[in-house]
């Protein structure tokens, strides 16, 4: 069993890394955009009416996609009152607790997502603009990123219990 953990930790781990590297280079591409439509806008003189929506959009796929990283690297905030003072043992119960919240509000988000993709597809969403994009791409990310973030809280899950029962920490 132990086997099957360390591969289900090791290619989920693989993944968000992967998918975070990727959110990464998405800054690049949202200032590419901002700076293409400030030089069209002030420089041209000609607006680009697409222009600051795909920075959105792009800020949005940095977000969503940037969650599965954080959440293996452990770069989320926390508040380190007295956490940073509890025994290894203590920071794994402790951190077993609050990755059971996360891991609810993950699967409600999950929930949500998924309706507002039924319903993008159902009405061919658009934005209200004069570019008019379609909203179901981003929609469909946003799915499969809050899908890689539980399967990533629950690698974590995995590696806590396993740090707990004080066998070698599934990596």
């Amino acid at each position: 069993m132990h086997k099957y953990l360390n591969s289900y930790v090791r290619v989920v781990d693989r993944v968000s890394d992967y998918v975070g590297i990727v959110a990464m280079y998405l800054i690049f591409l949202m200032v590419g955009i901002l700076l293409v439509d400030a030089v069209t806008r002030n420089v041209l003189e000609i607006p680009l009416h697409w222009g600051i929506e795909a920075a959105q959009f792009t800020l949005a796929a940095y977000y969503f996609m940037g969650g599965a990283m954080t959440i293996k690297n452990d770069d989320h905030v926390r508040m380190d009152l007295f956490y940073g003072e509890f025994t290894p043992r203590k920071k794994d119960w402790m951190d077993l607790a609050t990755i059971g919240c996360l891991l609810f509000y993950l699967v409600v988000m999950l929930i949500g997502s998924i309706s507002s993709l039924q319903y993008a597809i159902e009405t061919n969403e658009t934005r209200f603009s004069m570019w008019n994009p379609s909203m179901i791409p981003i929609k469909i990310l946003m799915v499969c990123c809050c899908v890689l973030m539980i399967l990533q809280t629950i690698s974590m899950i995995i590696k806590h219990i396993t740090g707990l029962r004080g066998k070698e920490k599934v990596v």
